[in-house]
């Protein structure tokens, strides 16, 4: 073995040493997290690594940035073999891929085909980052420089690698190197050095690439892109349970003496791991629409907070752990909330879900926000003066508005709206929720619908005074135990008269009912209105031949689009009004901004900023509609409130039952002129 090669040997020991090194102390801090299984199906998460992280598909939600960064990714990928063959070259001279014959010309022009797009990608995002970065990479200090210091690392590991591959053909052209396109060009540019010269350049180029992705690779888990090596893992390891469901707390477990989270290790590890992966791109920022109306709350600061408690607390303790060094009081002492994250940030939450929505590595904000604001409710009855009451009227009315129990039914007086306690058992259940059955402008779609299914003959009922709040509210503000309580007791309703089939008007029901009710054990199949109107249509049982000449703009509740993949059928509905003109605003669909009333803000006073209602309202009125289209009675609140405050009161706020029932009487009303006429 030559001078040089044991002294790559020495180079490559020590470089793979140290990373292992770094990768078993971030482990351990890891481990300081509680248990959580998320090894289960492994082909299905291997499917999202393909789909999420090979094909980057989050990323392309924006696509320049997205394509950036995707030919930065996919270099890294395909430039991979390179690195293995130099390594391969400083441990045996004269090694390379070769051997893998015909497959080898494509794999070096692969190669230099794409670290000649790496090299624009990164030119253009240093560009990008001095000259016209967007909002969200708006940063100063350290967080700027590294940034850039990464970009121009990744540029110094392709210009070394050009360079020795330039040097290499320079001295002697073999079969392969005809492939190596880039290279042989720049190799043309070195015609009139010497071979010395060559050879000496040859092993500067070496060296000097060997040394920067060695030293790449160590830096990685320092710095703000350790997610470069997370975020892979990240995406395999992400939840695969039913979209936005909360996590349960086993409250009959009497070991449990905290609940929620205040600290990191009450965060589950891949929490923590959520931590080290978070990009710094501030999407789930851009997205947040708290933030965009001036409220503190700002989803990246929040995974960077965990990130920064972590390797605060965690060297201490796993120090003290293994009797290296006894632990710091001042820093232990300190906890995540409230010495990094205020109690402020996690009541402007809304739960929308556009920070995970849009999150290239599928970071859960949302879980690690709720566990703050369990524990913040749970272990210290920490919350808005104004949820005292909500909490109360929860506990004594089963609502959480003062209204009373009894009343619960009353919207459905002279109706004839059969009740499941007479029927016993009926085909369909329409759950109304508190908003159908007390808020005065939603009984009335309560009433919608329920006339829409009597006219297409549907075999329903109602609980009546039986339902109860299905919990979501108590569950979004912390208070896990009372929505436990509402959980259990309308179950216990449900499944006395075997209930399997429910439809609902509100998307927080179809969240709760759906998906967190089977967490014990109340398993249904819930429907939204929208969805069930919409089959009523094609089955023939609903039909809505008038034409009336509306222009309709569709609003997507978080909870009904982002949390239950439901966005065509409200579409379909609107479509299917002969004459409506549907319009749709710029944030919709899976982009759709929050109404403001999610996670228990509508009970909550919102003190800071523009009020994210008229945020919505006014990019609603920009399309200039004459009906904003709802499938929720919160947002329906927000966005009339919003029309007021804007004094929009030409644009009417309806619900999709609303405007099918409309077109049905005009339909019925076109029907018995033709026959008076004739």
């Amino acid at each position: 073995m030559s001078v040089e090669s044991m002294l790559f040997t020495v180079l490559l020991v020590a470089a793979f040493s140290l990373f292992a090194r770094s990768v078993r102390r971030l482990h351990s801090y890891l481990m300081l997290g509680k248990p959580e299984n998320r090894f289960d199906t492994p082909l299905k998460r291997f499917g999202s690594v393909l789909r999420v992280a090979f094909g980057q598909t989050k990323l392309l939600r924006e696509p320049f940035a997205g394509m950036l960064h995707f030919l930065i990714f996919w270099g890294f990928v395909v430039l991979l073999t390179a690195v293995a063959e130099s390594i391969g070259e400083g441990l045996i001279r004269g090694f390379s891929l070769s051997f893998l014959g015909p497959l080898y010309p494509p794999l070096v022009f692969l190669q230099d085909f794409v670290g000649g797009l790496v090299v624009i990608a990164v030119l253009v995002s240093l560009y990008r980052r001095f000259f016209s970065p967007p909002k969200r990479l708006q940063v100063a200090g350290r967080e700027k420089w590294e940034a850039i210091l990464i970009l121009c690392l990744i540029m110094l590991v392709m210009v070394t690698m050009f360079g020795q591959n330039a040097m290499r053909i320079a001295a002697s052209k073999g079969e392969a190197d005809s492939a190596r396109f880039l290279s042989g060009m720049l190799a043309g540019l070195c015609s009139g050095m010497s071979i010395n010269g060559i050879t000496m350049w040859f092993h500067f180029f070496f060296w000097a690439h060997m040394i920067a992705v060695l030293g790449f690779l160590n830096y990685l888990p320092y710095s703000k892109h350790l997610h470069v090596l997370t975020s892979i893992p990240n995406v395999y390891f992400s939840s695969l349970g039913p979209k936005g469901a909360i996590k349960p707390i086993n409250l009959a477990d009497e070991t449990l003496t905290r609940y929620g989270a205040t600290d990191i290790d009450d965060l589950t590890w891949k929490q923590l791991l959520d931590g080290y992966t978070c990009t710094h791109c501030g999407r789930c920022t851009a997205a947040c629409p708290a933030n965009n109306t001036g409220k503190v709350l700002n989803p990246k600061k929040i995974i960077l907070d965990v990130h920064d408690r972590t390797f605060e607390k965690a060297p201490l303790v796993v120090a003290a752990k293994e009797g290296a060094a006894p632990g710091d009081d001042g820093i232990l002492s300190h906890q995540l909330l409230d010495n990094f994250i205020t109690e402020q940030e996690i009541w402007d939450c809304t739960t929308c879900m556009a920070c995970v929505q849009e999150c290239p590595v599928t970071i859960e904000h949302l879980d690690t926000i709720m566990d703050l604001r369990k524990g913040l409710v749970l272990n210290e009855s920490r919350f808005p003066e104004e949820l005292k009451s909500t909490f109360a009227n929860l506990e004594r009315n089963y609502t959480p508005w003062g209204f009373s129990h009894s009343t619960r039914a009353d919207w459905a007086k002279g109706l004839d709206i059969p009740l499941m306690a007479d029927k016993k058992e009926a085909a369909v259940l329409f759950w109304v929720g508190c908003a159908g059955a007390y808020d005065s402008r939603y009984q009335n779609v309560s009433k919608a619908f329920a006339r829409l299914l009597k006219m297409a003959g549907v075999d329903f009922a109602i609980l009546g005074t039986e339902e109860k709040c299905n919990g979501d509210p108590a569950r979004r503000m912390g208070n896990e135990y009372l929505a436990q309580t509402l959980i259990a007791e309308n179950i216990a309703t449900l499944n006395g008269y075997n209930v399997k089939r429910i439809v609902v008007t509100c998307p927080h029901c179809l969240q709760s009912l759906g998906k967190e009710y089977k967490q014990f054990g109340g398993n249904y199949e819930v429907v939204h209105h929208s969805t069930f109107l919409r089959n009523l249509i094609e089955e023939g049982k609903l039909t809505l031949p008038a034409e009336r000449r509306e222009k309709v703009v569709f609003h997507d509740p978080c909870y009904l689009g982002r949390y239950s993949d439901v966005y065509d059928a409200p579409r379909e509905l609107i479509d299917a009004i002969v004459g409506t003109e549907r319009v749709e605003m710029e944030r919709s669909r899976s982009r759709s901004f929050c109404c403001g009333a999610g996670g228990g803000r509508m009970w909550m006073e919102e003190r800071e900023g523009k009020r994210v209602n008229l945020e919505r309202t006014d990019q609603a009125l920009a399309v200039k509609p004459d009906v904003i289209g709802t499938g929720c009675p919160f947002c329906m609140t927000m966005l009339t409130d919003g029309v007021k405050e804007r004094a929009a009161e030409q644009v009417q706020v309806k619900d999709l039952a609303e405007l099918i029932l409309e077109a049905m009487e005009a339909t019925r009303v076109t029907t018995s002129a033709q026959e008076s006429r004739s």
